[in-house]
């Protein structure tokens, strides 16, 4: 059976909200971030700051030189998340095969649904219509055979509107879609694609699984399949946790060990809370990781397996990871790998030992 996947995603959807609620917002570039002044980053930003070049992950500061009249709103994570639920509530009035990839996009599969006898498009138009009636926002759709094709076909007739790709017209489709849009292919391979005539899935086609093997590795296998548009994975409902973590970015950068070690109670304990939070215990944890980011903004992970849980572990790992650059750092993160999930056998608590 030909499956019927959607991909709902919403419009700059936080920033969509804070417009909802202050209607002096309307047509001026908003950002949803940090304060400039302290080493803020952008979370979301609306389609009039998108003109200027405004995008999420990119510093306050820099988007604030980008667009000077840039209006910036701090996030309000708790309304963001309450205005998730409800959408997801209108998900689950079609289906419940519904894979949530963060507070604003899921994939459903509605194949063998019996709303609107079955018509996937229909059932699209109608998610969009009862969320914007329950919340006054808009959201985009994307329709087709499979999770891959969905997601692109989202992004199509943004915002507000949706695309489909009918089994019928895979073939053409993704013949002539860009390379770059294949999940996987980043910047680095997309360029290293254009040095050999590769800038289409059209062109792709044209190589034997061995020939894309030999230039990008592994990652041949899934291209050959995905630039002829197949894509098996399934909707997943509920997805294991593979890993959990905690970061902060500083107001001033430290300058060397010393001070950063001085930052780990504070954040060892952040990181704790957070693991009790999600009833997460040590003998889950398979590998412990220190993420430093340094003053240029590159970033090194030190990682190794779990003896015991407690802050020394982390100081170890923290030291390893200043020693590879000696430039201040900027944002420090704890963290931890988990292990597949053995419902079998009672956990440890959780040490506060540092």
């Amino acid at each position: 059976m030909v499956k019927k996947i959607i991909h709902i995603d919403m419009d700059c959807f936080y920033a969509a909200i804070e417009m909802r609620d202050d209607k002096s917002l309307h047509n001026r570039p908003l950002a949803v971030g940090g304060d400039p002044s302290t080493r803020g980053v952008i979370s979301a930003a609306n389609y009039e700051a998108r003109k200027f070049g405004v995008h999420s992950a990119i510093s306050s500061a820099r988007a604030k030189k980008l667009c000077p009249n840039l209006i910036i709103v701090h996030p309000n994570m708790k309304k963001y998340v309450e205005e998730s639920r409800k959408i997801r509530a209108v998900f689950h009035e079609f289906t419940n095969l519904v894979e949530p990839l963060s507070l604003d996009e899921a994939y459903l599969d509605v194949t063998g649904s019996n709303h609107f006898k079955g018509s996937a498009t229909l059932i699209a138009s109608e998610i969009r219509k009862l969320i914007f009636d329950k919340t006054g926002l808009t959201a985009s759709a994307g329709i087709a055979p499979n999770k891959f094709l969905a997601k692109v076909a989202s992004d199509w007739k943004k915002p507000n509107g949706q695309f489909v790709i009918t089994p019928d017209k895979v073939d053409n489709f993704i013949k002539k879609l860009p390379v770059q849009k294949i999940l996987g292919v980043g910047k680095v391979t997309a360029e290293k694609m254009a040095k050999i005539g590769l800038k289409t899935c059209g062109n792709l086609q044209k190589l034997s699984i061995n020939d894309l093997c030999s230039h990008f590795g592994s990652f041949g296998n899934h291209l050959y399949g995905i630039c002829r548009g197949k894509d098996d994975r399934p909707v997943v409902t509920s997805k294991e946790r593979k890993s959990l973590s905690i970061e902060k970015t500083f107001s001033h950068d430290l300058r060397d060990y010393e001070e950063c070690k001085e930052q780990l109670p504070m954040l060892y304990k952040r990181f704790l809370k957070r693991f009790e939070r999600k009833d997460i215990k040590e003998q889950d944890i398979k590998t412990l990781f220190v993420k430093v980011k340094f003053s240029d903004f590159k970033s090194t992970t030190v990682e190794r397996g779990l003896i015991e849980l407690n802050g020394k572990n982390f100081w170890a790992l923290l030291e390893e990871g200043i020693k590879r650059r000696n430039l201040p750092i900027r944002l420090l993160g704890l963290g931890a790998r988990l292990k597949t999930k053995d419902k079998k056998g009672n956990s440890k608590q959780l040490s506060l030992k540092l």
